[in-house]
């Protein structure tokens, strides 16, 4: 399998994407994106005010990602996305985009896209939500997420890591399966 192009690092809010994305990004030289920067100000409010995104909500904001991971994938740039992607479907949108172009799908499907789901228990999870300060996305819409969450399954391209290790483990063990 040749190497990806692109990490997405996905989970539940609060479950440390941007920090281990970031962290990822850094040590491989790739190009972080955190997806909370390109929410719509609509999205951002409704979420700030505990109310949940719909589907109709992400599907925009999921197309304007993909937008951005087919332009550094065409460049030859490698990526680390930090993104809920909570359901299968985004995700797809995220590799596919909104259309059913196959030459972008290309792209980005196959291996060139392995999804890091970072997952953990709910307690643990909402523990470190409450401590997260400045942050538009509320604790009380946690169970929300966890209620939709759909965890990646073959033929994705995935690992599972528990978010009850620390940084270091967490990192050192997408690092490997990088390998």
């Amino acid at each position: 399998m040749e190497a990806p192009q692109v990490l997405l690092v996905m989970g539940v809010s609060g479950s440390g994407k941007s920090t281990v994305g970031a962290l990822l990004a850094s040590k491989l030289g790739w190009k972080f994106y955190d997806a909370d920067d390109y929410h719509s100000e609509d999205n951002r409010i409704k979420m700030g005010k505990g109310v949940p995104l719909s589907d109709q909500d992400r599907i925009p904001w999921l197309c304007s990602l993909h937008d951005i991971l087919l332009r550094d994938a065409a460049l030859g740039q490698p990526v680390v996305l930090a993104c809920s992607a909570l359901k299968k479907m985004y995700r797809d949108i995220l590799i596919r985009g909104g259309s059913d172009d196959s030459a972008k799908e290309a792209v980005l499907a196959g291996g060139k896209l392995l999804v890091v789901h970072l997952c953990g228990a709910f307690d643990l999870i909402y523990g470190r939500l409450l401590q997260r300060k400045g942050h538009f996305m509320p604790p009380e819409l946690l169970q929300s997420q966890f209620s939709i969450l759909e965890p990646p399954t073959a033929p994705e391209n995935f690992i599972q890591i528990s978010v009850d290790q620390g940084l270091p483990e967490i990192t050192a063990a997408v690092m490997e399966a990088l390998r």
